[in-house]
């Protein structure tokens, strides 16, 4: 069997997985990983920062990838977006706002426009902008994100691109890590899956040796949604999106004490700083869904790519033997 999606046409790659483009994180070198083993790997521009996109960017050689956006964060820097769009990535990816003043720039670079969504109104809004492909990202995913659940979610979004402009795709994101993730997307009418939290864990994942290890002990109950590292980290999230989180002391310490962690911001940020920068996660972020059940090792990005399309097949004729 062979998982051939309007996706893997679309994009001219052998499996429906995307790399989600985890900020500081998604770098080059796991970007060109994945798209090397046949999907299509997103190089995390996340808030933006010049000398580390063109580094990582670099890093990624001449491989074909795509860079995503905090798209709020973009819109007070944009000239990022002509910085990477001179590397003429195969896609940007705009996620947790307006994609609309972009779109011209994206279009004549001839990139193609990925647009994550939460909810009905966020999808229409990136159709109506003409993105080519939306990508429904369920609760359950590691970082930012809102509160609709992924199994209800992506049929409902899929109905709702289908009525509205059938030439876009949907794409399933939130607690897919492994081949059964992938066949029950598939199943649910998504083209493919975008995988975070599981990439993150990868021998070409620029997170820390000390978080992988963290994610890979983990299980969906140490993870909570919170703003409590946006508060210490100085980013003004708009206040619909949290990010899911491992818990750790400083969950503990200050999460539903939001108002009294923004009061003592100056005392708390360099002590935050400090950790992050000692590899201390026991303080610092590691933003990571609730698929960290299904995670128990650290594959290169070949292998993962290998096994997740190898049991997805394996799931999917399987489940029909179950039925008939």
């Amino acid at each position: 069997m062979t998982l051939r999606t309007r996706l893997t046409e679309f994009f001219k790659i052998q499996h429906p997985i995307l790399l989600a483009p985890m900020g500081f994180i998604a770098g080059g070198r796991l970007a060109a990983a994945v798209t090397d083993a046949g999907g299509l790997g997103f190089i995390g521009g996340g808030y933006g920062d010049e000398a580390w996109l063109r580094r990582e960017f670099a890093a990624a050689g001449n491989r074909r990838v795509g860079c995503g956006f905090i798209t709020w964060s973009l819109a007070r820097n944009p000239r990022l977006l002509d910085q990477v769009l001179e590397h003429a990535p195969a896609a940007l990816m705009l996620s947790f706002g307006d994609p609309r003043p972009f779109v011209p720039r994206i279009r004549a670079a001839g990139a193609a426009l990925v647009c994550q969504v939460q909810n009905r109104d966020h999808t229409l809004a990136a159709l109506d902008a003409g993105a080519s492909v939306i990508v429904a990202q369920g609760t359950e995913a590691g970082g930012h994100g809102a509160v609709r659940s992924t199994l209800p979610l992506v049929p409902a979004i899929v109905d709702l691109v289908a009525k509205r402009a059938p030439e876009a795709m949907v794409v399933a994101a939130g607690g897919i890590a492994d081949g059964r993730g992938l066949a029950a997307a598939l199943m649910l009418g998504a083209e493919g899956v975008l995988v975070g939290t599981r990439f993150f864990a990868c021998a070409e994942s620029l997170g820390h040796a000390n978080a992988k290890a963290r994610i890979v002990a983990a299980g969906a109950e140490d993870t909570l949604r919170t703003s409590t590292f946006d508060i210490v980290r100085g980013y003004d999230w708009p206040e619909n999106f949290t990010g899911r989180v491992l818990r750790n002391e400083f969950t503990k310490r200050w999460h539903g004490r939001e108002a009294e962690l923004a009061a003592a911001a100056a005392q708390e940020m360099p002590r935050y700083g400090a950790a992050v920068e000692a590899g201390d996660f026991g303080t610092g972020v590691i933003f990571a869904g609730e698929a960290a059940d299904l995670i128990g090792d650290v594959p290169t990005a070949a292998a993962l790519v290998s096994r997740m399309t190898s049991e997805a097949e394996t799931a999917l004729a399987n489940g029909m033997k179950r039925i008939t």
